[in-house]
């Protein structure tokens, strides 16, 4: 698979790019553990069949100390005993966020997010799928293959 478009190579795209790539960097100062937000990642990565999205949300989920079991788990994490009831709440409100024309984020989901998270955690949520949504479906449209990401590619880009 060879990419439609690369985003960088027009002016106005590679400055949206850096933007969005900025606005997401609170994201890593939040209290938001870094491995949950790879598995948030990488779970809205495989729902919207972003190869790009996942294949460097499970190799920055790794490089974090995530466990090969759990990331080939987290396409089935409603199945599965490894994950928490947190990390599930997280795992909840990413999928029914990103599938919002189904039905919209439910109460019970939002039940459960609000009993894991604080309101500084639930804000950098919220954002998180929203921002890792946005991403998946700008690498999609432009076919950007997933493959030879390397962790820590893009500390660079925000400058």
């Amino acid at each position: 698979m060879r990419p439609r478009f690369n985003l960088f190579d027009s002016p106005t795209a590679a400055k949206v790019a850096k933007r969005f790539y900025s606005a997401s960097l609170p994201l890593e100062q939040s209290a938001l553990p870094r491995t949950l937000r790879e598995l948030v990642e990488l779970r809205v990565g495989q729902l919207n069949g972003c190869g790009f999205c996942v294949d460097i949300h499970a190799k920055e989920a790794a490089a974090a100390g995530e466990t090969a079991l759990r990331l080939n788990l987290v396409a089935a994490w409603r199945h599965c005993t490894v994950f928490t009831d947190a990390e599930r709440a997280a795992l909840a409100l990413a999928e029914e966020g990103t599938r919002l024309g189904e039905r919209g984020v439910s109460d019970e989901t939002w039940a459960e997010v609000r009993k894991h998270y604080d309101d500084d955690q639930v804000g950098a949520l919220v954002c998180l799928v929203a921002l890792i949504n946005a991403a998946t479906r700008l690498n999609v449209i432009v076919h950007n293959p997933g493959g030879s990401y390397e962790p820590g590619m893009f500390a660079g880009l925000a400058g």
